[in-house]
């Protein structure tokens, strides 16, 4: 086994949540092709866990918040 990279990981063209159990540091990001979809992604998650929505990435970059 090779050690792990110490590059951060390109995001894809979408929108990002990140979501967590509540009281818990570990977190996953979710992508989704449109803000409708990112919309509806953050009614389904928050009822029951955190959400943190990142916004629009294109190109690696931060377009939206």
């Amino acid at each position: 086994m090779g050690r792990p990279s110490t590059k951060p990981r390109n995001l894809k063209d979408g929108f990002y949540i990140e979501v967590r159990n509540k009281n818990s540091k570990a977190s996953v990001k979710i992508r989704r092709d449109n803000k409708e979809q990112m919309l509806s992604a953050i009614e389904q998650y928050k009822k029951v866990k955190e959400v943190i929505v990142f916004g629009e990435f294109k190109s690696g970059k931060l377009v939206t918040n």
